[in-house]
């Protein structure tokens, strides 16, 4: 028999059973390799039958023609090891992602070319995607369903009714598929109605749709559609995701347990989204940009079935025992939770100013006019312009436009202020521009501007997010000649520390032992923005304006003696910082 999964009238038949296709999404970039099997296997014990990811294209290729497939991103070892445990795999390999991920999973690379088109016919575009999926499409191909592997489908791009109705674009990705050995279903994935059903659907594939109400009303518009096909949700919403300055998402266990049972009553498959979502280490988080720009947090927790730690929730309960009601099957006990560790106070006795350490961070760049991170190849972190002004002037402002995302301004060394995007709102020129005062003078003034990335839009219309600055005037004087320092901060060694340096932004450095064998968490109370290393690997983002307070440290980053690294990029007066056994949220 060919093992493959096909389409029935409306049912779903697989290995020539029918069956419900009960999948959760996990995503492997965002869990660390070491708890992939754990977090599969309570998935199964929770009833699930299928684990569904998204593949992240900006990890895989962060340099044109430079791939990655190593440790977290062994995407390979992570769909074997749903098979060892006997799950199913439903693979969405973009090459748009959203999933409030940076760039909706495109590499920043691509926005070096100020013409770009993206999600379209446009032949750079496509011409990026084709060499990308050449390289990652044969990976996966030999672990099909129909080559005895656990991979039963695939989704054509991702949620593009919302975006565009470029149907030859859609149909260029199908044939780009199958020319690599793609050979199992594929589909399309939308929103819950028609218009975004119709712009994203590709005739003969079949449509899923996404939301987070309830199935019987939710699927109306599918049914109208696609009647003689099977219905499936391809992202029930059982949470949400979390931005900078908003809430920490709670809902209800019920409503997903009464979910699940509309789902069974109406013999339609479901992909909760997501069943664990896991962490945004280091700079991967993106933003969203309606009203105004947007920056997702770190921890994609989502308020999931299993918590961004691998907890338990009410909601993993309410999800088995609703399939265990409706199949009467005997499922697997749920292995252990995790095992838990405080720490308490880890002195910070070292220092290092990031200004200090331009040169040992950065890289040099000259350019006429302000340049974006993407032209310089740089994929995150901070970017330094320094300009000098020379001549004699009365009082006057320097106008800085086109930030992304915030500024910090000094002039002579002195620090004049600081703008962050997320503080205006609308999209027009003056949304994203900072005016500081400059003093009188005669001779020369050094002017520097030190801006962090925060996250690139991950959906709509505004993914053209280009971090930087556009330009800077003294009153109507363009200002030119600058140096550039591109900082991505992917390695700190070189950094010169100390114990005499504050002035800000400052690294702060420490050492602590721990158990290697138990979680933990970085509690930032007392700190007001910035990045957390340990033993070298990127934390992520921290802010004081919550809802999100602690960074989430895996056991498995840990030793027996251990390194812990802070960025402070605006001020504190803490020398210190405590680890703790539970998260903390301050919204």
């Amino acid at each position: 028999m060919r093992h493959i999964l096909e389409i029935r009238g409306r049912d779903f038949y697989l290995d020539g059973k029918k069956t419900i296709i009960r999948s959760g999404a996990i995503h492997y970039f965002r869990v660390l390799p070491e708890y992939w099997e754990n977090r599969l296997l309570k998935l199964k014990a929770a009833g699930l039958n299928t684990v569904e990811t998204y593949v992240p294209w900006n990890l895989h290729e962060p340099k044109k023609g430079e791939f990655n497939f190593d440790g977290i991103l062994d995407i390979v070892r992570f769909v074997k090891t749903a098979e060892k445990i006997g799950l199913n795999v439903i693979v969405r390999p973009g090459p748009y992602i959203c999933a409030e991920w940076d760039f909706g999973g495109f590499p920043a690379w691509l926005l070096k070319d100020e013409n770009i088109r993206l999600r379209c016919g446009d032949k750079k575009y496509l011409k990026a995607v084709t060499d990308y999926f050449n390289v990652l499409l044969p990976m996966l191909a030999p672990l099909q369903k129909t080559k005895d592997g656990p991979i039963i489908a695939m989704q054509i791009e991702n949620e593009y009714g919302s975006f565009g109705n470029d149907k030859n674009y859609l149909s260029y990705l199908r044939g780009l598929m199958r020319s690599n050995g793609i050979d199992v279903l594929l589909f399309t994935s939308d929103g819950d109605n028609r218009y975004y059903l119709s712009g994203g659907g590709l005739e003969g594939e079949l449509m899923v749709t996404n939301f987070n109400s309830m199935p019987a009303d939710s699927f109306k518009d599918l049914r109208e559609l696609q009647p003689d096909k099977p219905l499936m949700c391809g992202e029930y919403w059982c949470g949400w995701f979390e931005a900078w300055g908003g809430k920490h998402p709670k809902g209800s266990a019920e409503k997903l347990g009464e979910a699940i049972r509309q789902f069974f009553d109406l013999n339609a498959s479901f992909n909760l989204y997501m069943f664990h979502g896991g962490t945004n280490f280091g700079f991967t988080s993106g933003a969203n940009y309606y009203d105004k720009y947007t920056p997702t947090v770190t921890s994609y927790d989502y308020d999931a079935p299993l918590n961004e730690y691998g907890g338990y929730t009410d909601k993993y309960f309410a999800v088995r025992e609703a399939i265990i009601e409706k199949t009467g099957e005997s499922l697997p006990e749920p292995p252990a939770p995790p095992v838990l560790q405080r720490i308490g106070k880890v002195n910070l006795t070292e220092t290092a100013s990031l200004l200090n350490n331009i040169k040992r961070l950065g890289k040099k760049h000259r350019s006429v006019s302000p340049r974006s991170m993407e032209y310089y190849g740089q994929n995150h972190g901070l970017i330094l312009y320094s300009t000098e002004i020379e001549g004699n002037y009365n009082d006057d402002k320097i106008t800085i436009e086109g930030i992304h995302d915030k500024a910090f301004v000094w002039i002579n060394g002195e620090f004049k202020g600081s703008f962050c995007r997320t503080d205006k709102t609308g999209r027009n020129e003056y949304s994203e521009c900072f005016i500081v005062h400059f003093p009188a003078f005669s001779g020369k003034m050094r002017l520097d501007i030190l801006v962090e990335a925060m996250g690139r839009v991950n959906y709509g219309n505004f993914i053209y997010d280009r971090k930087g600055i556009k330009n800077a005037k003294l009153g109507n004087q363009n200002l030119s000649d600058w140096l550039i320092y591109t900082l991505p901060l992917e390695d700190l060694s070189q950094i010169k520390f100390g114990n005499k340096d504050t002035q800000y932004p400052l690294f702060l450095r420490g050492s602590f032992k721990a158990e290697t064998n138990a979680d933990c968490f970085v509690d930032m109370k007392g700190f007001t923005k910035g990045i957390v290393w340990v033993n070298g690997f990127n934390l992520g983002r921290y802010w004081k304006i919550g809802p999100q307070r602690t960074l989430y440290l895996p056991g498995a980053l840990l030793k027996e003696e251990n390194e812990i690294i802070i960025l402070e990029l605006e001020s504190s007066a803490k020398r210190s910082v405590e680890i703790t056994d539970k998260p903390i949220y301050i919204k």
